[in-house]
């Protein structure tokens, strides 16, 4: 048995204080990116996603600006009929096209509806992913983990890219 002084095994027992408080605080950070992320894609994701009771149809492009583009609302069901209603950029159409949207409640705002826009609305989810992967790489050593974090989020911003 090795015997050891007293303060080196009072300065081994603060390194294994600072590597803990190290592990804690790499996985507060990773959580509050992870949270935040999907917490901002929530906001526009539910509109998108969970469809049932909410006024669904068709918006003609008419104008299209610097971030929005305006045009009359066709509803599908049992929405009404609006005269302008705005969607946000980026679309991928042309003045005149016709897109799916659905109608947040209480607004005359739009999101597209449809794949395209489920992905595309889940991209910050995807960028705190892909940020989550370097902080776990860097911080707590976890590779495979970063790289499973990594490819997710890659996936998910370059799906959302290619379905816009």
């Amino acid at each position: 048995m090795v015997k050891r002084s007293r303060s080196r095994r009072v300065a081994e027992g603060a390194w294994g204080l600072v590597l803990l408080a190290r592990a804690v605080g790499v996985t507060v950070v990773v959580a509050l990116l992870l949270v935040s992320g999907a917490w901002d894609s929530w906001r526009t994701a539910q509109h998108v996603m969970l469809t049932k009771g909410r006024e669904r149809g068709t918006m003609t492009l008419v104008s299209c600006g610097d971030s929005v583009c305006t045009g009359p609302f066709a509803p599908k069901g049992t929405a009404v009929a609006r005269d302008r209603v705005t969607v946000s950029l980026p679309i991928r159409h042309t003045v005149g096209a016709r897109i799916p949207v659905a109608v947040k409640p209480g607004t005359d705002k739009v999101v597209r509806a449809g794949w395209g826009r489920i992905l595309f609305a889940w991209v910050p989810f995807g960028g705190a992913l892909l940020l989550s992967a370097v902080v776990l790489a860097g911080g707590l050593r976890m590779r495979r983990t970063a790289w499973t974090f990594g490819a997710l989020g890659a996936a998910l911003v370059v799906g959302a890219f290619l379905t816009l």
